[in-house]
């Protein structure tokens, strides 16, 4: 496969002639607005499908975010709600908020998230550490909840009667009707936590709730989270004028994780009754989800090691555990989202047996009926079910893995039909009634588009067409703007790897160029696709006279099971193999200086940056690594030993997997950068290699950044940190500006 464009103008917007072009800079990158055009954020549309609402930001500031709704019947869009007229100032979040939106990766203030009811009738959000309410056809949204606590988790009950949410450790719900408060527990505080999501769960389980609702409003099933045997630390978060002193629990690789029960309490009665986990108290509760019938609520329990899933339900009145079905890997198995159950007692299941993932169904008992997808490709997630046509929609690779599609499958006869037809990135959000759906849209040419379409992909209304014309923020940097090319080589070990390449500024082949490798790397995570790339900081390389260049090495995703599972006991092998075949490639390119080839991640990417310096200084001269895991045991449980087992059973894959045995004399120049409040990637991780580094006399240069957390947020730090980079290179390949 091989995707060139090199027409981009074509799918923009014409432009005056005369309109001179600006050079991208660091300082534009961080201006407001986004050069993206208009943010759109949580689209949903409303259960009655007579509306779309989404969070859009202010036209001076895209992080203060509003609630706005477009109207389908009448075509008008209008802000529903301004965050400021409802809390004006500063907007203090607990300790509990602030890693909660991190886990979610959630950024911006004001109205943030929302949601409806059921029967469309009403609407709440949170703002402020309080609960707002509206009722469609009031003048104006109601603080139904105005404490000096926070609440987190906040949800509608199924029937729209309620609002539960967690404060202070415990799960509470409101009667909207009566405006009585109700605290459903009443024991949670210090270590032990009612309704809320463990750390590993959020983080690598994205599971954010630790509660859930029967669909007749009757009880509530509930996780009860114990910390203590979780090894408590203390660590410091270094701020520009002070230091603070945290104590966190945190599940290390190999210690104790939290001690967790599911519990199922009657809303009337207070009566809890406890669901049998089993004996073995070091297991995982990934998922939690109720059946059809409101006595039974399903529960996914993991061994430690994750070899082993099962799906199991308690029935509420005979308290009893049944088993509807269970799969074991020789690696481990990924979670999915894809479980649904169906009126005619049958459910859905996603699973991987087959080496990708695909769609069965399965009969009330856990019996499969038939395998619906099949083939060499994976299906990304189930986007809606139309029961009543017998038609599952759901998004997946069929066509090509760069390329996100929406397709259906008939239940009855497994016909698979493709409905997005534009090539690139479709993410989709379906009504409930399942006739439409929002389709958020774009590729390497097409900046992202939101449209309302019916659900045989025919274009009903724009959203967002987002057009570059003279008020688009893009549209002075158009002209300059490089369109990357994606394609494709074979690995030294014949495995087909995709890239993507943005060649540097007025490209003349005769030239030779430096190169900067981006990457991530590792699990879970796929950087090249056909999509617009909101990473300008790769546009703007690549316009400063750079190769940028990135490829989705083994155990990235997407590409099924077998391509995953090379990382299996071996993280910092395989992908760095893989890297190293593809500068190989670009040696191949006449205008590339092979001399000049530099390497650059975050997160992943930083521990990726890492070892190919270490592994390979043949190939990858210069390095910037930012928040680089160095040692894995330094890193949590789940995401961890999922992938490496434990430091007790695998010292050698740990041992190996480190940056320590591979630290190299040979190394080249090598900048790395932290967030001093980093509760991720512990800023342990970069500090254990100064040492290393100095004690062996390696020269290194280190940038860490005051009060960061990981993603190192923050418009100032933000520009620092490129500019920083930019240099690094620069001044290291001999680039004079």
């Amino acid at each position: 496969m091989n995707i060139r464009l090199s027409v981009f103008i074509a799918i923009l917007i014409i432009f005056v002639p005369t309109v001179i072009a600006k050079k991208l800079t660091v300082e534009r990158l961080y201006s407001s607005p986004s050069l993206s055009g208009p943010s759109m954020r949580e689209l949903k549309i409303s259960p009655d499908g007579s509306r779309v609402t989404f969070l859009r930001g202010k036209d001076s500031d895209y992080e203060r975010l509003d609630l706005w709704e477009y109207h389908i019947a009448s075509g008008e869009t209008r802000m529903l709600f301004n965050s400021d007229d409802l809390h004006a100032g500063v907007e203090e979040l607990s300790d509990e908020e602030k890693a909660r939106r991190e886990r979610l990766r959630l950024s911006g203030t004001g109205i943030v998230s929302y949601e409806w009811s059921e029967d469309s009738k009403a609407l709440f959000f949170p703002l402020g550490g309080d609960i707002y309410y509206y009722k469609m056809g009031d003048k104006k949204a109601h603080k139904i909840v105005d404490t000096p606590e926070f609440e987190t988790d906040i949800k509608f009950s199924p029937k729209g009667n309620f609002i539960s949410f967690i404060r202070d450790q415990n799960i509470y719900v409101y009667d909207i009707n009566s405006g009585k408060e109700t605290a459903l527990t009443t024991e949670g505080g210090g270590d032990i936590k009612y309704g809320m999501a463990e750390f590993v769960a959020q983080e690598e389980m994205s599971r954010m709730t630790g509660y859930w609702w029967a669909a007749d409003e009757s009880k509530i099933a509930f996780t009860r989270v114990d910390e203590t045997p979780v090894e408590q630390v203390s660590r410091t978060e270094i701020y520009a004028e002070e230091i603070k002193t945290v104590t966190q629990r945190y599940p290390f690789a190999g210690k104790a994780n939290v001690e967790i029960g599911l519990g199922v309490i009657g809303i009337d009665s207070k009566i809890v009754r406890w669901v049998d986990l089993g004996d073995d108290k070091d297991i995982y509760l990934p998922r939690v989800q109720w059946t059809k019938d409101n006595s039974k609520v399903s529960f996914q329990w993991q061994s430690r090691d994750q070899k082993h899933l099962v799906l199991n339900v308690f029935d509420w009145a005979k308290q009893k555990n049944t088993t509807l079905l269970e799969e074991k890997s020789d690696t481990w198995l990924n979670l999915h989202k894809d479980l649904k159950y169906l009126n005619n007692g049958n459910m859905i299941w996603s699973s991987e047996k087959d080496g990708f993932k695909h769609i069965y169904l399965h009969d009330s008992k856990g019996k499969q009926i038939s395998q619906l997808t099949k083939g060499d490709w994976v299906v990304d997630k189930i986007e809606n079910i139309d029961e009543k046509n017998a038609r599952i929609y759901f998004t997946g690779r069929k066509d090509t893995p760069l390329e996100r599609h929406l397709y259906s499958v008939s239940m009855k006869t497994g016909e698979v039909t493709k409905i997005t037809k534009r090539s690139g990135f479709h993410s989709i959000v379906f009504s409930n009634d399942s006739k439409s759906y929002i389709d958020k849209f774009s590729s390497i040419t097409q900046l992202e588009q939101i449209s309302l379409h019916d659900n045989s992909g025919k274009h009903l209304v724009w959203l967002s067409e987002n057009k570059v014309n003279k008020n688009h923020p893009l549209y002075d940097y158009k002209d300059d703007l490089i369109v990357p090319e994606l394609s494709s080589f074979i690995s030294d070990d014949n495995i087909k790897l995709y890239y993507r390449i943005y060649k540097p500024a007025n490209f003349d082949a005769k030239k030779k160029y430096p190169v900067l490798v981006y990457l991530y790397g590792g699990p879970h995570a796929q950087m090249v696709t056909n999509s617009w790339d909101r990473r300008y900081f790769l546009q703007y390389m690549a316009q400063q006279g750079y190769i940028v260049f990135t490829v989705d090495n083994r155990g990235s995703n997407y590409r099924g099971k077998k391509f995953e599972d090379p990382i299996y006991r071996a993280m910092g092998s395989i992908e760095v193999d893989d890297q190293v075949s593809g500068v190989k490639f670009l040696h191949t390119l006449p205008y590339v200086d092979k001399d000049k080839i530099g390497v650059h991640g975050h997160s992943y990417g930083g521990y990726m940056t890492l070892m190919t310096m270490f592994k390979a200084p043949e190939y990858f001269k210069v390095g910037v690594a930012g928040a680089p895991v160095t040692d894995w045991s330094l890193y949590d449980t789940y995401y961890t030993e999922r992938y490496m087992g434990t430091p007790q059973d695998d010292t050698e894959a740990y041992n190996d997997s480190s940056v320590f045995p591979h630290v190299s004399q040979d190394v080249g120049p090598l900048l790395i950068y932290h967030g001093m409040a980093d509760d991720n990637v512990l800023f342990k991780n970069s500090t254990k290699l100064y040492k290393v580094l100095q004690d062996n006399n390696i020269q290194f240069m280190a940038m860490d950044y005051p009060g960061k957390k990981h993603s190192i947020r923050g418009k100032k730090t933000g520009m620092h940190r490129l500019y920083l980079i930019r240099n690094f290179f620069d001044l290291h390949f001999g680039l004079k500006r």
